[in-house]
């Protein structure tokens, strides 16, 4: 055991790959012998699911406007949280005065409003980019408010000093300070968006990945199911990856 844990820590990558196979090796095996075909699909039967649902022009339409839909909200969640978010963070009174009505809507169980969102906006694409909207804001408003506030009001004085302007500080000296938080929010909201917009699709409309889902659920087919679920995690992790790529590119001064 020792030599195995010994290997795992000069090959981090080897064991990260060898720890998916294993599990896919475990899922096949448990799914061929005691799994129950009416709730369990193989890997194996999944990936030979991927084909024909990929050829269905509804499922490729549904993919595609959980897409735009995962997009548009999660570019306004950004847009408004950065709105928001650094007036709370930057004025002492906006945050004592604005904060704490921040925290209490993030505190409302999201899916408690659903059924205001279908009132107002309908069971259209509306209601899914709003209820979407509404999950990843306040992550990024929080994320952005905690890393405004943790730049040095030293550096602040000093750029100030020197004649830069408000737009100047901002651009060279709180926003660098503030990068870490704001790709925290970033990862964080884009996991509420996904989350909103599916909980949206699932309950209360006839289009996207989630109607799809609940409808495979409900015909015992297992093996479109987990396809279903398996783009939607490739999907999370090209977004998780873009995040992280741009948050590299914009901390390169860091190093």
């Amino acid at each position: 055991m020792s030599a195995v844990w010994q290997w795992a820590k000069r090959r981090p990558g080897s064991a990260r790959l060898g720890a998916v196979v294993l599990f896919f090796l475990l899922w096949e095996l448990v799914a061929r012998t005691i799994g129950d075909p009416l709730f369990m699909a193989a890997p194996s039967e999944v990936l030979a699911a991927l084909g024909p649902l990929y050829n269905d022009r509804e499922v490729m339409h549904a993919i595609w406007t959980t897409v735009w839909e995962l997009g548009l909200a999660f570019a306004l969640s950004v847009v408004v949280g950065l709105l928001v978010g650094v007036p709370i963070g930057l004025h002492r009174a906006s945050h004592e005065s604005l904060f704490p009505i921040v925290m209490l809507l993030y505190g409302i169980p999201q899916i408690t409003i659903l059924p205001l969102i279908v009132l107002y906006f309908g069971i259209g694409p509306e209601s899914r980019v709003v209820f979407g909207f509404t999950h990843g804001v306040f992550p990024m408003i929080v994320a952005i408010v905690g890393g405004v506030q943790s730049f040095s009001a030293l550096l602040v004085t000093s750029a100030k000093s020197m004649g830069a302007s408000d737009a100047q500080v901002f651009r060279h000296v709180v926003f660098p300070q503030m990068v870490p938080a704001f790709f925290t929010g970033m990862r964080l909201g884009m996991s509420a968006v996904l989350l909103g917009v599916l909980l949206a699709e699932l309950y209360s409309s006839q289009g996207g990945i989630g109607h799809f889902t609940a409808a495979y659920t409900q015909t015992f087919q297992p093996a479109n199911l987990f396809a279903l679920i398996a783009t939607l995690a490739a999907m999370a992790i090209l977004m998780n990856e873009a995040v992280r790529r741009a948050e590299i590119r914009s901390s390169r001064w860091r190093a």
